[in-house]
């Protein structure tokens, strides 16, 4: 067995480490804090890497390597060697247990640094998972085969790592015991890196020939490579800058977590410094609103303080009351970020399901929580050649630039120059899964340029004016259930009660407004999307509005919805089962479809996402058109009281 042995002192038992911790943390409490990732292609060594790192660390308790001593004659390890990658390969069995997910995370400290590492999953299907252990890193840790140099994988996690961030890079050229540690081999590999590294923007990085197996080159420098004149792996990771430490540097900024009010006489705004520093009499913007102040006091855990600084977690008190909640951005006065609601932006695609463009999800940006609709890509990536390509769509892993537009300004950097304030992720509004990673360029101009006209006339005086409760009456179902039929006969009621009303029907606006449309999914949203901003306007005006739209997607019904004022928007569901719609099939759409004529038709080839809890449930095979219409109708009368 190499290292040292399991008598050591240091392979403390539980009960020593629970008696010790105190002191432990008391040691370590001062030190600087190290996130970094270990990433590249499969089997490259990356688990065996942080296994040796948590081995020379001596952070191995006696029970951990006794098991790691069995687990590794069973494996069959070369002679006495331990196999370091079961370390933190045991975890695999963890997650399935739902103890972790996808990325390992492990906590080591030398005498210098305390350092958090992740690894992360080696192959193309995983690579959201290594986007998600590379968003917090200060440095990555590249990996490459000396057997098999750089790879398509090491090539789309580097793309990857300088496109988060990461600045601080480590190629670890590993296996070299398998090459015999090779010289001519190492420089090879080095030198098509740097070309990649070179195209992709990557400046500088620091090349070490490892053996993670043998332990060369990890903690200190090996004889085997008398050629190699750098550090070895543990010193310059001890050693290295920190880009966290240049954030105090920088204006001060803090997103607001929670506004924290115990009584009547404390009101303060937790969070955590992202950048600057700010000390009580500084001016202080609060955005978007604008609204400004001075800082009267910063309440930590352990009182006051005169200072604080990037990384930490306080609350504010203001000179003034003004307003501020979560999710927005206290900053310098003096220099304050910007507020913008268009932005190009990158986006790392994690979902199953490919992009949709024109669908609303969740964005969240730091403590802030918008909707957002996307445009179709401008182009993806090849992370291979960097070509690139004409897309309408992202799909799982790919890497694309899109313009975004958030449903009301939001607080931003860009990414380049801030994480916190430019990197955001996706969420999908019904699953609530998160489906993207993005990063954001730039805010577009006609986001700087475009203001809401204020106008003399609102809203409530023109409802006023026609005696009436603005809302929209959205009928959705099957193609041929009767919905125009039903809307026509509710129009009609509505009308002859002197409702001002107009009819949003479904074919007479692809005549129009929604004509250069066809009935692809991404083509179904933009037409629900349009057809609900003129809704909104005609609310806008006063009117009822009564739509007959297919709008087979709950989220594009949800994200009309979410356009409207509260009580305002009515799903009418008009629900026919199939057999019935397609037995009357008064267009012939049904027959069509089924002959393979007609694509994209709902029910057939299509989806239809049924409503879970409509505001109005019409069963037509037991309610006639009349009767509905009729229903309806009352609906609306005993709503408006």
């Amino acid at each position: 067995m190499t290292g040292p042995a399991a008598s050591d002192p240091v392979y403390r038992t539980d009960a020593l480490i629970a008696r010790d911790i105190d002191a432990w943390l008391e040691l370590h409490r001062h030190k600087s804090m190290l996130r970094f990732i270990t990433c590249g292609s499969v089997d490259d060594g990356k688990s065996t890497l942080i296994g040796r790192l948590l081995y020379d660390s001596k952070l191995i308790f006696e029970d951990q390597l006794a098991a790691l001593e069995a687990d590794s004659r069973r494996v069959g390890t070369q002679g006495e060697a331990l196999d370091f990658a079961l370390l933190v390969d045991g975890l695999a069995a963890e997650r399935e247990q739902g103890i972790t997910i996808d990325v390992a995370y492990r906590l080591f400290a030398t005498e210098k640094r305390k350092f958090i590492v992740a690894d992360t999953p080696g192959h193309e299907q995983y690579t959201r998972n290594m986007v998600t252990g590379a968003s917090t890193a200060d440095l990555a840790v590249i990996l490459i085969d000396a057997r098999k140099g750089v790879l398509t994988q090491t090539r789309r996690h580097s793309y990857l790592v300088h496109l988060l961030g990461i600045r601080t890079i480590v190629l670890a050229v590993n296996k070299m015991d398998l090459v015999d540690y090779d010289r001519t081999v190492f420089d090879s590999i080095v030198a098509d890196y740097r070309d990649f590294a070179d195209r992709i923007g990557i400046g500088a990085f620091v090349a070490i020939p490892i053996s993670g197996f043998k332990g060369d080159n990890i903690t200190e420098a090996s004889a085997n490579t008398p050629w190699y004149e750098g550090p070895a792996l543990i010193h310059h990771l001890e050693t290295v800058p920190i880009e966290t430490d240049t954030d105090q540097a920088r204006p001060f900024r803090m997103a607001v977590q929670w506004v924290n009010r115990p009584n009547l006489d404390f009101r303060g705004f937790a969070g955590q410094i992202a950048s600057g520093v700010v000390r009580p009499g500084d001016a202080v913007r609060v955005l978007p609103s604008g609204k400004t102040s001075t800082v009267s006091r910063i309440v930590s855990l352990g009182g006051d303080l005169d200072q604080a600084v990037a990384g930490q977690s306080v609350t504010l008190c203001f000179a003034d009351e003004i307003d501020c909640s979560r999710g927005d951005v206290i900053a310098s006065a003096s220099a304050p970020p910007q507020v913008a609601d268009q932005f190009e932006a990158t986006l790392v695609w994690m979902g199953e399901e490919a992009l949709l463009p024109g669908r609303a999800y969740w964005l969240k940006l730091g403590t802030r929580t918008v909707s957002v609709t996307l445009q179709p890509p401008k182009y993806k990536v090849n992370v291979n050649t960097l070509d690139h390509l004409a897309a309408k769509t992202l799909e799982l892993n790919a890497i694309g630039v899109a313009e975004i537009t958030t449903d009301r300004p939001i607080v931003f950097e860009p990414y380049a120059d801030s994480r916190t304030l430019g990197g955001f992720i996706l969420i999908d509004k019904l699953t609530h899964a998160t489906v993207a990673a993005g990063m954001l360029h730039f805010s577009l101009r006609r986001a700087q340029n475009v203001h809401w006209q204020a106008l003399d006339i609102s809203r409530d005086m023109r409802a006023r004016q026609k005696g009436q409760t603005p809302r929209v009456l959205w009928f959705t179902g099957l193609s041929g259930s009767g919905k125009s039929t039903i809307a026509n006969l509710v129009e009609k009621k509505l009308y002859s009660q002197g409702l001002h009303t107009f009819l949003l029907d479904g074919d007479n606006v692809r005549h129009g407004l929604n004509k250069d449309l066809g009935f692809t999914d991404a083509d179904r949203i933009e037409n629900i999307r349009r057809v609900g901003e003129v809704a909104r306007l005609m609310t806008d005006a006063g009117l009822t509005v009564l739509t007959a739209f297919i709008s087979p997607f709950r989220a594009e019904r949800e994200m009309v919805r979410a356009m409207m004022a509260d009580g305002e928007f009515i799903e009418v569901f008009v629900d026919t089962p199939i057999e019935v719609a397609e037995a009357r099939d008064v267009k012939g759409l049904y027959a069509k479809a089924r002959s393979g004529q007609l694509q994209n038709f709902t029910g057939i080839d299509s989806p239809y996402e049924a409503p879970e809890a409509p505001d109005i449930h019409i069963d037509t095979t037991v309610t006639g058109p009349d009767e509905a219409a009729e229903q309806i109708v009352r609906w609306i009368f005993d709503a408006s009281g």
